[in-house]
């Protein structure tokens, strides 16, 4: 790599990071980020930070860290989207130095370098880090079990037993057991290319297993004290419910075999390679051609410098491909793999063919992200344009700067790419979901019953999926059945949040209440084309209300 390319990476690394860390204050507009917050919310108000509740009722869907996390966030910085989203940033920028690490170790500083940029412009893996789940958690923790795994398999080191136990616990205690099948399938795939499939059962990783496992009980024990303590709980439409047994199954395996309590119809074994074309974008079509030159390598018997992330990445993606339970962040945990794979064929000199595919796809998406922006915004209409502008003007700016000071065409392209990613993004965080949120009519009610005239309210929901309500509520929200509606005691001043279709009950079965108030609301998860285009917008919009008895 040339020197004075070395400034233009650091560049792209600064405004990768903000890009990243500018929706830290975009309100909620998804309901599971809303929901995982409100939880970490109920943490603090019960004084409790062992049993996990939403809506004064026990919930069993997910393990403690992420919970934990921003609960103590919430606890130092107080409660707010941002401080629920600021550990998981945490956790991303580790993901980032973390493939850094691994990456430097078996390759140069370059294919570290560009393997870091490539994590930090995937499409999904921006997207997450403002539509928070557990995804950003597990990108720093799977990696960074890894990479220790992967010195401690070199020679032992107490500083990497413990540090690889440590993180593999936490990254259990995020999405339960299934991530070990990246973290030691990418073990395993270095032992066997080594010949050493023995080293997995030496006193070093026989240690490993066992302190992975006492850095695990903590989940174990709050599962125990909320649900295998109390078999007269009443957990998915029943009683007798092992918190413990849902961990070790149910939780993942369940879902793989959709077997467990949540479970999903269906499965297409091509959905993540049609998927990872946008999540992974814009590197997909790079990474197949990795995996594919990979595959050859192995095949012709030309060793690789390393096996873990092939081999890690991969088994995790084939599996997810097989489970009939599939949802496109679960590809998220292994785009540090992902993105070390694809490095090396993102700058490098490849055959006349390759340099070509390479230049195609990149160009490819260069121009549909691009265009992309203006389509939308000229469609949108956003009540400002001060965004808009200044967006494009540090994109024409960087583009300029990266044409006058790069004169090797692959590396070039590269940067622009790059460049391209961050000019898109950078426009949906700051032009395009304050616009959706203008219809949250969600946060609206919340604002609304805020005020201190309800501060003695009752506060209810007739749905679970009233989650972002739930959060931005400053008081506990309990929840009743809309058809038990008149069961709430009048005696209390109550306010009772429902959505069009909960009201229609109301009104359908001659059901006497009195409006509080109305919002207008967007109502769904994906940005559809009709609430795009500001000329039909008004047809995807519905209300929510507050009522009372």
């Amino acid at each position: 790599m040339k020197n004075k390319d070395k400034p233009i990476y650091l560049l792209l690394f600064v405004l990768a990071f903000a890009v990243n860390l500018s929706g830290i204050n975009v309100n909620f507009f998804t309901d599971d980020p809303g929901l995982y917050a409100s939880i970490s919310k109920n943490l603090l108000y019960k004084h409790d930070f062992l049993q996990l509740f939403t809506y004064n009722q026990d919930w069993l869907d997910k393990p403690h860290f992420p919970f934990w996390m921003a609960a103590i966030s919430f606890k130092i910085f107080g409660i707010s989207v941002w401080a629920y989203r600021l550990p998981a940033l945490l956790f991303f920028l580790m993901s980032a130095r973390y493939t850094y690490l691994f990456a430097r170790k078996y390759y140069d500083w370059e294919a570290a370098a560009v393997a870091v940029l490539i994590l930090m412009t995937s499409q999904y893996a921006i997207m997450s880090n403002t539509d928070v789940r557990a995804e950003p958690y597990l990108m720093g923790l799977v990696i960074g079990s890894i990479y220790h795994i992967a010195n401690l398999e070199e020679r032992f080191n107490y500083k990497d037993l413990l540090l690889a136990a440590l993180l593999t616990a936490c990254a259990i205690m995020t999405k339960g057991i299934f991530v070990i099948i990246a973290i030691y399938g990418a073990l395993l795939g270095q032992l066997i290319s080594k010949k050493q499939f023995g080293k997995l059962f030496s006193p070093r990783f026989l240690g490993l297993y066992i302190l992975t496992l006492l850095f695990t009980l903590p989940e174990f024990y709050a599962l125990y004290l909320q649900f295998d303590l109390h078999p007269e709980k009443l957990v998915f439409d029943r009683h007798n419910v092992s918190g413990i047994k849902w961990f070790l199954w149910d939780s993942q395996f369940g879902r793989f075999v959709n077997s467990g309590p949540i479970s999903r119809k269906g499965g297409d074994i091509f959905f993540y390679l049609h998927t990872l074309l946008w999540a992974f974008a814009p590197w997909c079509l790079m990474f197949y051609y990795a995996v594919y030159k990979s595959g050859r390598k192995i095949y012709n018997k030309i060793k690789l410098p390393e096996y873990y992330t092939l081999s890690g990445g991969l088994l995790l993606l084939v599996l997810f491909s097989f489970s009939g339970f599939q949802l496109p962040f679960y590809t998220n945990t292994v785009f540090p793999l992902f993105a070390i794979i694809t490095a090396p064929y993102c700058y490098r000199q490849l055959s006349t063919t390759g340099n070509k595919f390479r230049l195609g796809n990149q160009w490819l998406y260069i121009i549909l992200l691009t265009l992309s922006v203006f389509v939308i915004n000229f469609f949108l209409k956003p009540a400002s344009f001060i965004f808009f502008v200044l967006d494009c003007g540090l994109f024409f700016l960087l583009i300029t700067l990266i044409n006058k000071q790069v004169n090797d065409l692959h590396r070039k392209t590269f940067f622009v790419t790059c460049s391209a990613v961050l000019f898109a993004n950078f426009y949906l965080v700051t032009v395009l979901y304050p616009t959706i949120n203008s219809y949250n009519g969600l946060v609206a009610a919340a604002k609304y019953i805020n005020q201190p005239r309800y501060a003695n309210y009752h506060i209810y929901t007739g749905r679970m999926e009233s989650n972002v309500f739930q959060f931005e509520c400053n008081k506990p929200v309990d929840f009743v059945p809309i058809e038990k509606f008149t069961t709430i005691s009048t005696k209390d001043s109550t306010a009772f949040f429902c959505t069009q279709y909960t009201l229609n009950y109301l009104i359908n079965t001659h059901i006497p209440y009195r409006m509080i108030q109305s919002f207008t609301n967007y109502s769904r998860e994906q940005i559809i084309p009709q609430f795009v285009n500001s000329a039909t917008r008004e047809q995807t919009l519905d209300k929510v209300y507050l009522i009372t008895r």
